[in-house]
């Protein structure tokens, strides 16, 4: 496909393209990408795969800085003549300013473009499908706060805001077995009054009742163990009731409960009890099928923790997998916990979940390439520099800075880099190379260098052992658990920008 090669002198990034070379840009839409001396190649190379379609056309200015995250908008339309011919200018992700007064200089739209430049093909809507909003689901949470008596009444209050805000929707309050709440009426009451929906997990009458006195609106649960009173109840305050059967293996068993509570004209969800592994898991997911044959119409719910909270693996893609179950069996309500640490973010990714396979169910298409949030442990894929994309760049370096990067190898363990105008050294173990590199290069690191050069080589080693993809200054990627990370150069940038606003206020 034809291109504009733009030198990356000053002087003929400013230089606009010529009419011969628009006209072979075709009628398609015309992109300039923005970047730095440094970042050229691979982008050129990103750009050259992402356009192979043929429904754009695309050309690369490098204005005069080595690393494109120290571009800024003002230093873009200072050294940017308003190039002719294009539809929008894509700048880098780090790249800072006002893009609405770069526009209006330019004359043309202006946007940014990923951090990474490897996300390009996803930026420009290469390679996934159209953004969804994954606005609509169909399964309720029922979060539960896990012996509830045990906490002062603010305690109980913050957890249960922690647990709305993670996507639970109804605040399920667990007793301590052998144990009577006294208090729990009061607690319920405080919680309603907050505006929290709330259910009781408990066969102590007494707990019950007191519950929903005070706005309880479901109880967990009703066999025939307990089904005489807790019908009348739910029949006299409307209430709704968790029936189970009074013999977990045999789904029979809840037969009597059902007809009970249908007599009685009491709302019901029917849970035929999810079994550990090792305990008749397989055969209690059969009878969960089977229910809803037997009771086509009936509302059904899930509790999870039998398997998320009794099985030592990360929970994610078994709360992904059981919301799965739940959608296609039209079981509406799942019941959580997040005692066990490895559960600890059960909720976030139940509400994922359910969102992302009621937009798959639904559709028809696989819950693939639609949302990465729950894509923790590994990235989607792990992308990176090849070995001589790093081996060019680094004969292009004319600074001392140095530059991490991480070398994924396919069937091996890959490799670390670190390079700058001195030399290129690459080794899998961060403690061998950053040895080799201080004593090859003679460098004598302020303790400020030390640690970033060894905070960086930490994330690189991470995701050099998960084949997830680093990029020097930004944070690893962990789905919805990401926390962002200020790059040391931004923070070096916003600390000037204090200093002299400080300056100016002083009158210094």
């Amino acid at each position: 496909m034809p291109t504009v090669v733009l030198n990356d002198s000053w002087a003929t990034a400013r230089k606009p393209a010529t009419t011969e070379s628009l006209e072979a840009m075709g009628e398609n839409e015309r992109i300039l990408f923005v970047t730095g001396r440094l970042a050229e190649s691979p982008l050129r190379g990103v750009l050259a795969t992402a356009a192979a379609g043929g429904d754009f056309s695309y050309d690369v200015a490098v204005l005069g800085v080595s690393v494109a995250a120290l571009l800024h908008t003002k230093l873009v339309a200072r050294r940017l003549e308003p190039p002719r011919g294009f539809d929008r200018l894509v700048l880098p992700g780090w790249c800072q300013g006002d893009l609405d007064s770069l526009g209006q200089e330019l004359g043309l739209s202006v946007e940014r473009g990923p951090k990474d430049l490897f996300d390009l093909p996803e930026f420009l809507g290469r390679g996934v499908r159209s953004p969804v909003t994954l606005e609509e689901y169909t399964i309720e949470i029922l979060a539960e706060i896990n012996h509830a008596p045990r906490l002062d009444d603010e305690g109980l209050l913050l957890e249960a805001e922690r647990l709305r805000e993670a996507g639970a929707d109804v605040i399920d309050l667990g007793m301590v077995p052998g144990e009577s709440w006294g208090g729990v009426g009061a607690a319920t009451r405080r919680l309603v009054e907050a505006g929290f929906r709330v259910s009781i997990d408990s066969f102590d009458r007494l707990e019950v009742e007191s519950s929903v006195a005070a706005g309880a609106e479901l109880v967990l649960s009703c066999s025939q163990a307990n089904l005489d009173w807790a019908a009348s109840l739910a029949a006299e305050s409307g209430i709704g009731l968790v029936a189970i059967p009074t013999d977990p293996v045999k789904l029979e068993t809840l037969e009597p409960v059902i007809e009970r509570l249908e007599a009685a004209g009491v709302n019901y969800r029917v849970d035929p009890i999810l079994e550990p592994i090792g305990f008749g898991f397989a055969a209690s997911l059969e009878r969960f099928a089977q229910a809803r044959r037997r009771w086509p119409s009936a509302e059904m719910m899930m509790g999870t923790g039998n398997l998320t909270e009794l099985s030592a693996v990360d929970s994610a893609g078994v709360n992904f997998l059981l919301a799965a179950v739940c959608e296609e069996l039209g079981i509406r309500s799942v019941l959580t916990t997040e005692v066990v640490n490895w559960c600890r973010s059960s909720v976030p990714e139940l509400d994922l979940a359910r969102r992302l396979v009621h937009h798959s169910v639904e559709n028809g298409v696989l819950p693939k390439h639609v949302d990465s949030r729950l894509l923790m442990l590994r990235d989607a894929a792990s992308r990176g520099e090849a070995s001589g994309d790093l081996a060019r760049l680094a004969g292009e370096l004319t600074d001392s800075s140095f530059r991490v990067f991480v070398e994924h190898r396919d069937g091996g363990v890959g490799c670390l880099h670190v390079m700058n105008r001195d030399g290129h050294w690459q080794h899998a173990d961060p403690f061998q190379l950053f040895d080799t590199v201080i004593a090859e290069t003679q460098a004598v690191l302020t303790a400020e260098h030390a640690f970033y050069l060894g905070y960086e080589l930490s994330k690189a080693r991470t995701a050099l052992t998960l084949g997830k993809r680093y990029v020097q200054d930004e944070a690893l990627s962990w789905g919805f658990l990401t926390r962002p990370e200020t790059s040391a150069i931004h923070r070096r940038l916003q600390a000037g920008i204090d200093s002299q606003r400080s300056a100016r206020e002083d009158g210094t």
